[in-house]
């Protein structure tokens, strides 16, 4: 493993072998009052750049034996190359302490977690599906990062999140005091959950709202609390008064989220006109716009391009438009169909992850393309991964700036 490269614990480690007293206490007890991780200058002197220390303290009734650090979507790319060891935490001699440094950018954001193990390495450095899924059941947060962790599901830890000093500000996520709070509630069309956050103040006649349809409702809604989110734009008078109707996937996540006609269609016709009668929400194209991450990017991008009678605006994040690279299809096909069909009225924002090597050139390609047929496109590219850490602050954006007044 390499050797610990924080110039803080580099003191510690020199403390400790010194034999001063009461060394490796006084680290933790500022780590707690600061918070990990660790955040220094970049040990080459670039100020885009820091040294980023990840910290975890040892369970003296339960030693590990090793220390996984996940660092969201870093740790994924070796992982699919099949080789954790980088992502192995050092144990600073005659302390608690494991420790792993990354030199980031100074703009990057990301959830983390930690694996403690106690078994032989190479059963913690295994990276088939099957020991991975074991890895994600049994991470923990940070206990020492202090911002609000990131919620997960299936019985799943939450993650905590690092936000070094450039990173884009997210003021839109989490329950904000004062703010005036919508109302939630939970309703079932043609067989299918959805979660349909209405706007404060909201009254059935006082349509046509502005529509929001959010895609992996069963994320947005109940575990990471997009209805905050919302009331907060609203707050903010970044968004008009706005029905969001967040839909589960209900288990049929890969089969609705690829470029599926009749599950577009049922957004179009079913949906949408139910929302329309029930909450006043409106039906015209220009006001609604339908927003995804990873393969809900993709599906998002596809219900523009498929009806464009209903959604006018599309908000693509992380979109999965290698889909579905297969024999008979090739890869990429809904760009293709960008490229070669007529022109759609549609706006579309895409966002994708500088850390999303599986994702960023297909993104880039698809940017290209809008722009060459005359699309009137946005595009960014942020320092993270394919993560919700990312995704909540965009989706806020993206929100704002898709249904704002032009």
């Amino acid at each position: 493993m390499t050797a610990v490269r924080s110039p803080l614990l580099r003191g510690l480690a020199e403390d400790v072998r010194a034999g001063r007293p009461g060394a490796e206490e006084e680290f933790w007890r500022r780590a707690e009052a600061a918070g990990t991780p660790l955040v220094e200058p970049d040990p080459d002197g670039d100020l885009d750049h820091v040294l980023v220390t990840f910290v975890w303290r040892d369970d003296p009734a339960r030693p590990a034996t090793d220390v996984l650090a996940l660092l969201h979507t870093v740790t994924d790319r070796d992982r699919h190359a099949g080789d954790l060891t980088p992502h192995l935490m050092t144990r600073v001699d005659g302390t608690s302490v494991w420790a792993i440094s990354h030199r980031l950018r100074s703009d990057h954001r990301a959830s983390y977690q930690f694996r403690p193990g106690t078994g032989a390495r190479e059963e913690i450095l295994r990276t088939d599906r099957q020991a991975w899924l074991k890895v994600l059941d049994s991470a923990v947060p940070d206990p020492l990062n202090t911002a609000p962790v990131l919620p997960s599901r299936d019985g799943r830890n939450p993650a905590s999140v690092v936000a070094l000093p450039g990173a884009p500000a997210q003021p839109c996520t989490g329950r904000r005091p004062g703010a005036a709070r919508g109302t939630s509630v939970r309703a079932e069309v043609d067989g299918r959950h959805v979660t349909v956050h209405l706007p404060p103040g909201h009254r059935a006649d006082g349509g046509p709202y502005a529509v929001a349809v959010l895609l992996d409702g069963e994320m947005w809604g109940p575990v990471l609390g997009a209805g905050d989110l919302l009331d907060n734009l609203h707050a903010d008078s970044a968004v008009p008064p706005t029905v969001a109707l967040l839909v589960d996937t209900m288990g049929r996540r890969m089969e609705d989220l690829s470029c599926n006609g009749a599950f577009v269609d049922w957004l179009a016709d079913t949906l949408l006109p139910w929302a329309a009668e029930a909450y006043g929400a409106g039906l015209r194209p220009e006001r609604t716009v339908i927003a995804g991450q990873s393969a809900g990017g993709l599906t998002a991008a596809y219900a523009a391009f498929r009806r464009p009678d209903r959604f006018g605006l599309v908000l693509s994040q992380s979109g999965s438009f290698w889909w579905p690279d297969d024999a008979e299809r090739g890869a990429e096909w809904l760009t293709r169909q960008y490229a070669t069909a007529e022109r759609r009225p549609v706006r579309l924002r895409l966002e994708v992850g500088l850390q999303e090597w599986m994702l960023l050139a297909e993104n880039r390609r698809l940017r290209n393309v809008l722009r060459a047929r005359g699309y009137d496109v946005a595009y960014e590219e942020f320092n993270g991964g394919h993560d919700y850490a990312c995704w909540r602050g965009g989706l806020a954006t993206g929100l704002g700036a898709l249904l704002s007044s032009r």
